[in-house]
C-alpha cells in the first residue's frame, strides 16, 4: 500500500481542496522549532518535498509521510486530525469530511490511487490508524513496491485486491481479508479496471 512515489496536484478537485497534510506538517514543525531543513534531515527526506507537501502542491505517498510523521513524533492519521479528544470517536456512514488523497506507485505517477478516509480523526493517543480506502484502478504497467516499519490489515469491502508481498501476489475478493508485517516489500491495488474499497488498519511504531 505505501510508496515513496509522489506528483505533482493538477487543477480541478485536487487544487481546490483544503491543504489539511501540509498545514498540519508546517504547524507540527514550528510547534517543535524544526526548520524545513531539519525536518527534512530528520525523515530522510528532501528540503523540495517538504517544501511542496507544506505549500500543498503534491499528492504525497505514504512512505514518505510516514517518516515525517515519525520524525514529528506522530502517527500518520495525526496528520487528519483537528481537535483531538480522549473520549470514544465515532465516525457515522456517509459522513466523511477528510480524505486524502495519494499517488499508487507507479513509477510515473500521474494521478491519485488511494483515496484515504479516516475513521479515528481526533482521537488522541491512539495506537491504530483505521481507514476507509477508496482503491481506483492502476493505470500502469511498472510499479514499485515499498516497505516501512509496522502491520497492516486489510478487508475487502468492494471490488477485488491484489496485493504483491514480496514475491508472493494475493487476489482478494469481497468479505476475504489479510494481515501483513509491512517491512516486507509491499503493494496493494485494484485487480483490473475496476474501483475497488476496503478497510485497513495500520499500525506503525513511532
Amino acid at each position: 500500500m505505501l510508496s515513496n512515489q509522489y506528483i505533482l496536484t493538477r487543477r480541478g478537485r485536487n487544487m481546490s481542496e483544503k491543504n489539511l497534510v501540509g498545514n498540519k506538517i508546517r504547524q507540527l514543525r514550528e510547534a517543535r522549532e524544526m526548520s524545513v531543513e531539519e525536518l527534512a534531515e530528520a525523515s530522510h527526506s528532501s528540503v523540495e518535498l517538504i517544501q511542496q507537501l507544506e505549500n500543498g502542491a503534491l499528492i504525497p505517498s505514504l512512505t514518505p509521510l510516514l517518516q515525517i510523521a515519525r520524525a514529528l513524533g506522530v502517527r500518520l492519521g495525526t496528520f487528519l486530525d483537528d481537535a483531538t479528544q480522549n473520549t470514544p470517536v465515532v465516525a457515522r456512514t456517509g459522513r466523511a469530511e477528510q480524505i486524502v488523497r495519494f499517488s499508487g506507485n507507479c513509477k510515473t505517477p500521474q494521478r491519485s490511487i488511494l483515496e484515504f478516509s479516516s475513521l479515528a480523526s481526533n482521537k488522541l493517543d491512539r495506537h491504530m490508524e483505521p481507514f476507509l480506502i477508496d482503491v481506483h484502478p492502476l493505470g500502469c504497467a511498472e510499479i514499485n513496491l515499498s516497505a516501512h516499519e509496522g502491520e497492516e490489515f486489510i478487508y475487502v469491502l468492494k471490488g477485488q485486491i491484489e496485493i504483491m508481498y514480496g514475491k508472493e501476489q494475493y487476489t482478494l475478493n469481497v468479505g476475504d481479508s489479510i494481515y501483513y508485517d509491512s517491512v516486507i516489500p509491499h503493494h496493494v491495488h485494484a485487480a483490473g479496471e475496476q474501483e475497488a474499497q476496503i478497510l485497513a488498519v495500520v499500525y506503525t511504531p513511532l
